[in-house]
């Protein structure tokens, strides 16, 4: 809710909205409160070589979002509203949330409908005022999934991973990849919508955010531009962007170590350079399980910082 020109309050347009879904979730640690949202055709296991680190310092909530994992379908037509009311109805309290690729944007949705559940948002691989040629380019990817949606999810793996890291962890990729084709195809074309073409309702509402935010992308990342990220630090009162050096879309599974500063930072749980992802680590008592993307990467050095207001 802001004010208008006119000094008249407006509020943010809520799209028609049912009862929100119950999301399939697990959670871990103890601490803080900790939302993770995944990105369009992933799942909450996307942010398996994060958890340790986050869970050691909070109780880190994963969940899959509407039409992925094992929540419910998402039917043509679902909103971005929509989505962020379902992550609102799991969240008790003030929450820092953190959101990857299209969980960025439903964060960003959250941080602007229920301003007292978002203690913090780490915006990580966001879109955000696409340009033309970028809207273009997003339409044709969703054109390629509604025609051919096995050449889509090959495309996008080629376009997430490096063929140096795809060459180093091949069943990483594989790993992505069959996630991405296990998807209901129904439910993956209706987020995708969401994620084409949300960002541009969002734009005129992000001065209207309040907390404190931190928008992080990998340098190289062709989709999620580093450009993005310092047009929401520009558009977000008191926001920042850090830029990843090297490193593309996948930053929860490419720098899991650089990643989880920027959110412990942003949290204000960092403790030292003891941020990194531990194989050995404990992170609490898993409730549901749906296995693990294993391995580790190198990843890129720490991220460069740009601080906007």
């Amino acid at each position: 809710m802001g004010r208008s020109e006119a000094g008249a309050r407006v509020r943010v347009p809520a799209s028609p909205a049912g009862v929100p879904v119950a999301l399939s979730h697990e959670t871990h640690g103890d601490g803080p409160e900790l939302v993770l949202l995944h990105g369009v055709g992933l799942d909450r296991r996307m942010w398996d070589r994060c958890l340790p680190a986050l869970a050691a310092r909070h109780r880190v909530t994963l969940v899959d979002l509407r039409g992925h994992g094992a929540s419910p379908a998402a039917a043509a037509g679902v909103s971005l509203a929509e989505l962020a009311a379902d992550v609102g109805a799991l969240l008790t309290g003030p929450t820092h949330v953190v959101g990857f690729s299209l969980g960025a944007l439903v964060a960003q949705r959250l941080g602007l409908d229920r301003p007292e559940l978002t203690a913090s948002l780490t915006l990580v691989s966001s879109v955000a005022g696409r340009s033309e040629e970028e809207r273009a380019a997003v339409a044709r990817r969703q054109e390629l999934a509604a025609q051919d949606f096995g050449a889509s999810a090959w495309a996008a793996v080629d376009r997430w991973f490096s063929p140096a890291w795809r060459a180093q962890d091949p069943e990483l990729a594989r790993q992505v990849l069959d996630t991405l084709l296990a998807n209901d195809r129904a439910s993956y074309l209706a987020c995708y919508r969401v994620f084409a073409t949300a960002d541009t309702g969002l734009w005129r509402w992000l001065p209207r955010i309040a907390a404190p935010t931190v928008a992080v992308t990998g340098e190289r990342d062709p989709g999620s531009t580093p450009a993005m990220s310092h047009r929401l630090a520009d558009r977000i009162p008191g926001a920042r962007a850090v830029i990843v050096p090297g490193a593309r879309h996948l930053l929860p599974l490419e720098c899991p170590r650089e990643l989880t500063d920027v959110i412990l930072t942003r949290t204000g749980a960092h403790a030292g350079t003891d941020t990194g992802t531990d194989t050995g680590s404990q992170a609490g008592n898993r409730t549901r399980s749906h296995g693990s993307h294993t391995g580790t990467h190198p990843g890129a050095p720490t991220g460069q910082e740009s601080h906007r207001s």
